[in-house]
Order: structure tokens, then sequence, then C-alpha cells
């Protein structure tokens, strides 16, 4: 998979053109990310499956939390349909402090996610469902044909991994450096060393955020926003692993739950940049991404994209390696 993360921060026709061109430029896959204040992320899917031919289209990733899991199977099968069969389910636990702006409590969230894949699989195959675990389903069903949809779980611990490893069609890992795919990586194969041997093998793609543009300042002035939200929460090993400061992140953090988001992106490092972002140059990127391809099957590229949407494609598409 070469693909792209559109995010409808946007105007949906904006998503739409941006999808239009990534297509032309040769990405096989777009998703679209999904945060309750953005716009809503199916209706800009349905709108660049109508305007696109054969990319791949899918929430990049939705959580089942927001919505009942069998709601939200239906809502995937539904795009499926529309876009005759081009539907790729992007599905993780979603952000805590987000879902907590909800009110939701984030509890369980590998069980969440594994029986929201289990019990999707079973809709679309026409079965009625009951189940009791960390949601309710009595004799639900879907009352229009589904297909067997493309389940690919967005991970970034440990246990996610090996449990997408073991369970799903695909992985999305939220990494943009070699050394924390090359880390994810192996957690997958734990999984997969438990995969049911009439399941195909999975498909480990690197879901990494970039950041490109003919300026390298520029492209790395781009990446603060979205480095700072994840630098923000990033778990102390994986800050260990890179050697940035905990107390400059939780402080990163810390002006983020505060709404301050301006004092949040200027704390963020270089440091933090390098760890948490692809960001530079044409070449600068193309380099990097070369060395996660070392360790993954394909390759998602994210938000931030760059400071020019339309440019920032064009150059991401250049700077990608060739699928296998």
């Amino acid at each position: 998979m070469l693909g792209i993360e559109l995010t409808p921060e946007h105007p949906v026709d904006e998503v739409v053109d941006l999808a239009v061109l990534a297509e032309h430029e040769g990405f096989d896959a777009v998703l679209a990310s999904h945060h309750y204040n953005n716009r809503d992320e199916f209706v800009a899917l349905a709108a660049v499956a109508a305007a696109t031919d054969a990319v791949d289209i899918g929430p990049g990733v939705v959580n089942p939390y927001e919505t009942h899991p069998v709601a939200l199977a239906s809502r995937m099968a539904t795009l499926d349909e529309y876009a005759d069969g081009r539907g790729l389910f992007g599905v993780g636990a979603g952000d805590r402090s987000t879902l907590s702006n909800l009110g939701v409590e984030r509890e369980r969230p590998l069980r969440r996610v594994l029986e929201t894949v289990q019990v999707a699989r079973r809709l679309w195959d026409g079965e009625r469902v009951d189940h009791d675990g960390t949601f309710r389903a009595d004799d639900a069903g879907l009352n229009y044909d589904g297909r067997s949809i493309p389940v690919y779980v967005g991970a970034q611990g440990p246990d996610m991994l090996r449990m997408a490893g073991k369970h799903a069609d695909g992985v999305l890992v939220n990494a943009s450096h070699p050394r924390d795919l090359s880390w994810a990586a192996d957690r997958v194969a734990e999984g997969r060393d438990e995969r049911p041997g009439d399941r195909d093998a999975v498909d480990v793609v690197a879901h990494a955020s970039v950041s490109v543009a003919e300026s390298r300042d520029a492209a790395r002035a781009a990446a603060r926003p979205p480095v700072a939200f994840i630098a923000g929460g990033a778990a102390p090993p994986v800050l260990e692993r890179h050697g940035i400061d905990a107390e400059r992140a939780g402080a990163v953090g810390e002006a983020i739950a505060a709404g301050e988001f301006s004092a949040a992106f200027e704390r963020v490092s270089e440091e933090m940049i390098d760890a948490f972002c692809v960001a530079g140059t044409t070449e600068t990127v193309a380099d990097r991404l070369g060395s996660l391809r070392e360790h993954v099957d394909g390759l998602v590229v994210g938000s931030p994209l760059g400071p020019d949407l339309e440019r920032a494609v064009e150059l991401a598409a250049r700077a990608a390696p060739t699928p296998d």
C-alpha cells in the first residue's frame, strides 16, 4: 500500500480535490482521519469515492467508542458499497484525551477494538449477531448485503500491535521513525506467530506523519502542531528511545490540555520533530521514507503533509518509495 491520509479539518470539496490529485500522483489508498471536532470523515470519503476511480478508501482511523460498533460496521459497509468494493476499514482505540472531551471512558481498548473487528466481520458475512462484551448487541444484523472488507487496526502500543498481527488484515503502525517501526514490527511478528492458518498474511503499514516542502524550515515549522500532540502524549519508553527530555514533553502536554496551543507548539524541540515526523525537503523525506520502508510492507503519509497541501501531495508522491 502507498496511501495518503487527508484530514477533514478542511472543507469536503478541498479534501476531494486533494484525493483526486493523490490518485493522479500514484497513491493507491486515501484515508480520512477521524476527530469529532473536524468534518465527518464518512461524508468526506463518500465524496472522494464519487470523484475517484481506483483508490481504496476508508477511515484512518475511526474509534468504536463514539459510535456503537454495530452502527460503525454498517457505516463502513455503506461506504464500501457506494465505492464499488474499494472500502478499507481503519479502526483503532482513539485518543484518550479527545474522548474525555465527550465524557467517554476509553475502557479496555484492546478488547473493544478486537470485538469490533470480530462483530463487523460477522455482520458483513450476513450473520445476525448476539454479543455481550465491552459492548452489547442483541440479534443485530444488516438489512442489506455486505462483503468482506479489509480491516486495518491502528496501533502503537505492544499489546495492540500483537493483537493486530494475530487478527487483522493489516496494521497501521502510528510511527514516523525507523527505530519505532523496527520495535513495532517485532511486536506484530509476535502476534503473527499465533495467527490462524486460514488467514492471509498481515499487511504491516507505517502510518507516518509527513511534512514536505521545498523549504526545510517551512516543512519543519508546519510539523510543530502534530508533533506537539504526539510528543505531549508519548509514553515514557518512547521518549527514552529517542532521548527526548520527559519534562519538556510533559510541559508540551500540559499546555495542550490547558488549550494553550501556541505555547505547546513553541515548546516542541528539534529532537521531537525528528522523532515524531518525517519533515524536510523532498530529498530528506525520501531518505527517511526509504528507511521506514525497510521495516514494513507499505506506507501511509499523513498529516500535516506540509505548509502548502496541494504542493505537499505532489512532493510526497515523489518522495515515497515505489510499492513492491
